[in-house]
């Protein structure tokens, strides 16, 4: 069975992945079919770059992504792209809805960092008053 998965590359501590089709039996630095796609954790924000025809290929002719690789898929985009394949929406329409995706991705993640400054200031303020606190004890 071929699978979708992540091959592990970079440095020591500083992982960066190649999203490959590979054959389920082999090891996972070892063969593999074909490269679709790169993954790399480390950047503000992750970088995720596919080859979108290829990953389509591969799925249509029954690989099965990890559980991770189908995430970093639901993260890009791509398994609302195919459920609107699957459905049959003509090329016009998959790209309109792929934009609103996009859209909907960016605010998403305005909303993210907006979160975690909020979170951080929370935080620092919750830090000085336990200071306050014990100097007042």
């Amino acid at each position: 069975m071929v699978k979708l998965r992540l091959k592990r590359m970079g440095k020591k501590k500083q992982p960066i992945y190649r999203i490959v089709a590979a054959d389920a039996r082999s090891p996972r630095d070892g063969r593999f079919i074909e490269e679709v796609g790169f993954y790399d954790p480390n950047k503000e924000p992750m970088m995720i770059k596919l080859k979108e025809t290829k990953v389509i290929k591969w799925i249509k002719n029954g690989a099965q992504p990890t559980d991770t690789v189908r995430s970093l898929f639901k993260r890009y985009g791509l398994v609302y792209k195919l459920n609107l394949i699957k459905r049959g929406f003509d090329e016009g329409k998959i790209t309109e809805e792929m934009q609103k995706f996009e859209a909907g991705k960016a605010e998403k993640a305005k909303r993210e960092k907006e979160r975690k400054a909020r979170r951080a200031q929370n935080k620092k303020a919750k830090k000085q008053e336990t200071k306050e606190e014990k100097k007042e004890a």
